[in-house]
């Protein structure tokens, strides 16, 4: 008497591997491309940020300009009549190129720290490449 191999009839049949090459390919396909728009958001919004920077320093330039001429004319009047104009007009000019040098520098930092670089889409794909790593071992 003979027995036949027994088969569990219960238990799923694997993919082809064809399959689950393709599968993978769609997957990577499909993760990069979510990557490369999470890269993309976080450019545009750094982007949105420097730009909003860059108009306030500038507006801000020149509303401090306007301000400093009719200041100027204002102080150099005024001292000139303690001291004759010309000298009047170099002090009053000196005080304010050094005031707006300042302001200048000052607004050239803070735009300083924005950044161009997708940190967090950067921090996915380097994950996702160790899980491809340890899923290949």
């Amino acid at each position: 008497m003979t027995t036949a191999p027994t088969t569990d009839l219960n238990r799923p049949e694997s993919p082809p591997l064809t399959e689950l090459v393709s599968r993978l390919s769609e997957d990577l396909k499909q993760l990069t491309q979510q990557e490369v728009e999470l890269a993309k958001r976080e450019l545009s919004r750094s982007l949105d940020q420097a730009k909003r920077r860059v108009t306030q320093l500038a507006l801000g330039a020149g509303v401090l300009t306007g301000g400093a001429l009719v200041l100027l004319a204002a102080a150099v009047l005024a001292l000139a009549t303690v001291m004759p104009a010309w000298s009047a007009a170099l002090v009053v000019g000196g005080t304010l190129s050094i005031l707006g040098a300042i302001l200048v520098l000052t607004g050239k930092d803070k735009l300083s720290d924005v950044t161009f670089k997708p940190e967090q889409a950067l921090r996915g794909v380097e994950k996702d490449l160790n899980a491809i790593k340890k899923a290949a071992e």
